[in-house]
């Protein structure tokens, strides 16, 4: 296994024929900052031959076009996956270790096997697909920008189910993320069985608990 950073631009037409002979896969994660709720990664092989629209950074869209994208996605790509880490894991491994792993779980998950992943950021986790780290590809190379679709959609959702479970905490507003209206209803309710305890905001509540 070997793996590559890429700090460079990478053009914007970056695609499956930039490498001869690879099938690739673009990997990216969402939910690395939040106090609640796990981490997702997605791995996403695209179609040279079913070609997206619209496709980069999922930061940079609304709501309403990624759900869109993440359907298209998931019809024309020629493989997709969606996995994650537990608040568990993350308070067990780290959340840089809980995010490789997540990654490297979505690109196992998929149902054709990559003979390169592009990863966003500056890190690649440790895995038997060749790798490349892209820093800011998922908004230069479509694949990680599909992947970051599907990251993000299938964690907002996810926070959206949580967030009938224990409605006291808004995760529909803020996902989880350390706003002030979470540390608010933190203070407020406590830590619930889904809040990353090693995180500083709330192992502080937990200590102050003791």
């Amino acid at each position: 296994m070997t793996s590559k950073k890429i700090n460079s631009p990478a053009p914007q037409s970056l695609s499956l024929f930039d490498y001869d002979d690879e099938l690739i896969c673009g990997v990216d994660e969402a939910g690395r900052g939040p106090l609640a709720g796990p981490v997702t990664a997605a791995a996403v092989i695209l179609d040279p031959n079913n070609p997206i629209d619209g496709l980069r950074d999922s930061k940079k869209l609304s709501e309403a076009q990624r759900d869109a994208l993440a359907i298209e996605i998931k019809e024309k790509a020629l493989a997709w996956s969606i996995a994650e880490c537990s608040e568990q894991e993350i308070d067990e491994l780290n959340i840089l270790q809980a995010t490789m792993l997540a990654m490297r779980r979505a690109v196992e998950g998929l149902k054709i096997q990559p003979s390169l992943a592009l990863i966003d950021g500056n890190r690649c986790p440790v895995m038997p697909v060749r790798s490349e780290a892209i820093v800011k590809g998922d908004d230069k190379v479509p694949a990680i920008s599909a992947a970051s679709i599907l990251a993000k959609t299938a964690r907002d959702h996810l926070l959206a189910r949580l967030h009938e479970q224990y409605p006291q905490y808004a995760l529909d507003q803020h996902k989880g993320y350390p706003t002030a209206l979470h540390l608010e209803r933190l203070r407020a309710f406590g830590v619930s069985p889904i809040h990353r305890k090693s995180y500083a905001p709330v192992k502080a509540l937990l200590k102050d608990k003791v």
